[in-house]
């Protein structure tokens, strides 16, 4: 075998070892932008900013897991989805002001004073008319919904998320909670989520 054709047997292997299919309620949103310029912070296995690539954006993808970063830098070559992938922290990563069109946080589970230094960082570098959206687990799925994680220091909800972003001066359009359905072994659960959406308006 040669080294090209053993290279795009390995991206191959690679691409069919994680999560492929983006976010919901990532695609929901995002299906009603104009592509543009995109921040996934929190990238995970990279499906969402894959995704957003194949729709026309120029996305970059931040994870602090150089796994994470490795598999989405092979996928999206495999794909012909170029996505810009840079290992690095979400707490500490400051993007330069003006910089994107849309900043994705999809499942970024975190204290909420470490959020709230997310959101400080990732808000200046919004454009204007640019759009924050924020995915994740509720706090009210501890009572009420299935999986996710059970300590509610790491839990929030769309009126607290909300308030943070109106704070840091963006117009939220939307936040909500929403009901996600998870299968498992033994069947189908509900899950309780919140999608957040905010954009920065012109002063």
């Amino acid at each position: 075998m040669t080294d090209a054709a053993s290279w795009r047997d390995s991206l191959a292997a690679a691409a069919t070892a994680w999560e492929i299919t983006p976010n919901q309620f990532v695609v929901a949103a995002c299906r009603r932008l104009r592509p543009g310029r995109a921040l996934d912070l929190g990238a995970g296995e990279g499906a969402n900013a894959i995704w957003l690539s194949g729709r026309g954006w120029r996305v970059t993808a931040v994870d602090r897991s150089t796994v994470s970063i490795g598999r989405i830098q092979g996928r999206s070559a495999l794909l012909n989805q170029p996505v810009d992938a840079i290992v690095a922290d979400a707490l500490a990563y400051q993007p330069r002001p003006d910089s994107f069109d849309l900043v994705l946080l999809s499942y970024l589970e975190l204290p909420e004073s470490q959020l709230r230094r997310v959101l400080g960082h990732i808000v200046p570098a919004l454009a204007v008319g640019g759009t924050v959206l924020v995915v994740g687990c509720d706090s009210a799925n501890l009572e009420g919904g299935w999986g996710g994680p059970r300590d509610p220091d790491l839990l929030t909800t769309a009126e607290r998320l909300s308030t943070m972003l109106t704070e840091l001066g963006l117009d939220v359009r939307r936040a909500e909670v929403v009901r996600r359905e998870v299968s498992s072994d033994v069947g189908f659960h509900t899950a309780l989520d919140h999608v957040v959406e905010a954009v920065r308006s012109a002063a």
